[in-house]
C-alpha cells in the first residue's frame, strides 16, 4: 500500500461516519463566490453531487468535516476581526485532491488569520483531481502539475487582487497557506503562477497570481520516493519568501517532502524558514494538541513579521 493512502484516512471517516448530499457552506455571514463566470476551464465529470462529511475522529477535541466532488470552485473572504493589517493569504485545504478538509485546514486558519488582522481568503478548489483519478481510485504519477486546482489557485490570486482596493487589502502583500496536497498547491502557485492554463475570463486575470509569501504546512508530492525532487516544481528566484512545518513522524508524506523543497529553495537563493518537529504526524491543522507541532502559528506570525508581511503584534 502506497503511503498516500493513510493521508485520506481523515477524510475516508468522514465519509463512513456522517454524509450529507449539500453543497458546503461557510458560517453565517459569509459568502461563497464562484471563481469562474460560467464553467470552469478543462471541467470533467464528478462521481456524484458535491456533498459534505463529518467523522467520529477528533483532533483537538474537535471533529473533521470533508468536502467532496467540488465541481463548481469557489472563494470565501473572511475579514480580520482585529485591526486591518492589509495583508490578505489565500488557504488551500488538503485532502490528496480526493476531497478537502474543508474545517480543519480551512475555516480553523481563518479563524487564526483574521484575530491577527489579515484577510483570509478560504478557497474551495476542484475536487477529485489529478494526480488523484477517481475513475480507478489511484494516481498513476502522484507527482502530476494538479492543473484543475492550479487553474482556481491562479484565478483566486488574480481575483484578490482585483479586488484589492474594495478589501482594503494591499496587493503586493497576498500570501498563500496550505496543507498537505494543498501544500503542494502552495508550491505549484509560488512556481507555476506564470503558466498559462486557461484564456482569460475578464479583466481580473490581467492581475499577477505570484503570492507575495508562502507557507506550505506539512506538503507532499515534492519528492520522489528516492528523495530526488519533483521537476513539475520549478522553483526559481521568482519563488517568493517560504515557511515550511513538518514532522519527522509524518509517515503520510514524510518529512523528505519539506526537505527537498527547502534544498530547492536555497541553491535559488529563495529566503526560506523551515521548522522540523519530532512528533506531531499528519494533519494535525493548528488545533492544539500536547504535541509542540501544534504551536506552529506563533512561530508563523513572527516569521510575516520578519519579512514585513504584517506589523508586530501591539503596533
Amino acid at each position: 500500500m502506497k503511503l498516500w493512502v493513510i493521508a485520506l484516512c481523515l477524510l475516508a471517516a468522514c465519509a463512513g461516519a456522517h454524509a450529507e448530499t449539500k453543497v458546503w457552506q461557510p458560517a453565517a455571514g459569509h459568502t461563497q463566490v464562484p471563481l469562474w463566470p460560467g464553467t470552469p476551464p478543462d471541467a470533467r465529470p464528478m462521481p456524484g453531487p458535491e456533498y459534505t462529511a463529518t467523522g467520529k475522529k477528533l483532533i483537538g477535541g474537535k471533529p473533521i468535516t470533508g468536502v467532496y466532488n467540488v465541481s463548481q470552485p469557489t472563494m470565501t473572504v473572511y475579514a480580520p476581526t482585529a485591526k486591518n493589517t492589509g495583508t490578505a493569504v489565500v488557504v488551500f485545504p488538503g485532502g490528496g485532491f480526493q476531497g478537502l478538509a474543508m474545517d480543519l485546514e480551512g475555516t480553523d486558519v481563518c479563524d487564526w488569520l483574521t484575530t491577527r488582522g489579515i484577510t483570509c481568503v478560504l478557497l474551495k478548489y476542484r475536487v477529485p483531481s489529478i494526480p488523484y483519478v477517481w475513475q480507478c481510485d489511484c494516481r498513476p504519477h502522484n507527482r502530476e502539475l494538479s492543473v484543475p486546482s492550479l487553474q482556481d489557485a491562479q484565478r483566486t490570486m488574480r481575483l484578490v487582487r482585483s479586488h484589492a482596493a474594495q478589501w482594503h487589502i494591499d496587493p503586493h502583500r497576498v500570501g498563500v497557506l496550505g496543507f498537505s496536497a494543498g501544500g503542494y498547491l502552495v508550491a505549484e502557485i509560488s512556481t507555476n503562477f506564470a503558466r498559462p492554463l486557461y484564456a482569460p475570463v475578464d479583466a481580473a486575470d490581467t492581475e499577477s497570481a505570484r503570492p507575495d509569501f508562502a507557507m506550505p504546512i506539512y506538503p507532499g508530492h515534492l519528492a520522489t520516493d528516492d528523495d530526488k525532487f519533483n521537476a513539475n516544481v520549478p522553483v526559481s528566484r521568482e519563488t517568493p519568501p517560504t515557511f515550511l512545518v513538518q514532522a519527522e513522524d509524518d509517515y503520510v508524506d514524510g518529512v523528505n517532502q519539506s526537505l527537498a523543497y527547502y534544498v530547492a529553495l536555497k541553491n535559488a537563493k529563495v529566503p526560506a524558514e523551515m521548522h522540523l518537529y519530532a512528533h506531531g504526524g499528519h494533519a494535525f491543522g493548528l488545533r492544539p494538541t500536547s504535541d509542540p507541532i501544534t504551536r506552529w502559528p506563533a512561530l508563523a506570525e513572527t516569521w510575516m513579521v520578519t519579512i514585513g508581511m504584517i506589523p508586530a503584534a501591539g503596533r
